[in-house]
């Protein structure tokens, strides 16, 4: 009989596709999920989404939904996403209870003002200090926040080193955004980095669709 896969096993081994088998997991993969299992270790993890490809905030969202099923506490910071922004994902997450709180103005790649759009970023990395140390949450969302660190409007070595001091052991923390500094990729738990393959509005002139993009 095939060992099923489950979620102690982090990244099941490359495998050619097959038609109408079952694939086998190996001795080895095994055995790291016996030792798992053994171990009984858990932690709070910090996973990075990043990346030039779509899907890091809605891949967020997904664990948000994941762990509200499991009546974790969730919530999150929206670092560039307009105070006033009123997307699908806000009101499905204001219907459930969750607070995933828009800080920004907008922020376009042209801002008028980056100097407003950095203060707003600023004040929303406050914020979510003050929601990390909490107590109230098990798992806690900042997206958009590797821009902050990338524009230099933060220190890479000094967020981490603010994570690593105060963040609570068991609470999960999810940071979104593209080019996420090296400093917290070798922080971080998990990385997912995100490539762009094709995309609707590039290659075909599609704009942004309702429930899709927002």
């Amino acid at each position: 009989m095939p060992h099923e896969l489950d979620e102690s096993d982090p990244a099941p081994p490359a495998q050619p596709a097959t038609t109408g088998t079952q694939l086998h997991s190996t001795p080895e993969a095994h055995a790291r999920r016996e030792a798992a299992r053994q171990r009984k270790q858990r932690k709070g993890l910090v996973l990075v989404h990043t990346g030039p490809g779509k899907g890091k905030t809605t891949a967020a969202l997904g664990l948000l939904l994941r762990a509200w099923g499991r009546d974790m506490r969730v919530g999150g910071v929206q670092f560039f996403k307009h105070s006033n922004a009123n997307y699908g994902e806000l009101r499905a997450l204001a219907r459930m209870g969750i607070t995933l709180t828009p800080m920004g103005d907008g922020f376009t790649w042209t801002s008028r003002d980056l100097d407003e759009t950095q203060a707003k970023a600023l004040h929303g990395w406050h914020v979510a200090q003050a929601k990390i140390t909490s107590g109230e949450y098990d798992l806690f969302l900042l997206d958009e926040f590797t821009y902050v660190m990338h524009f230099g409007w933060l220190a890479t070595d000094a967020v981490v080193a603010w994570l690593q001091a105060h963040k609570p052991p068991m609470l999960h923390l999810i940071i979104t955004g593209r080019d996420a500094p090296p400093d917290l990729i070798a922080y971080a738990d998990l990385v997912t980095e995100m490539q762009e393959v094709k995309h609707p509005f590039r290659d075909q002139g599609i704009k942004a669709q309702p429930g899709i993009e927002f």
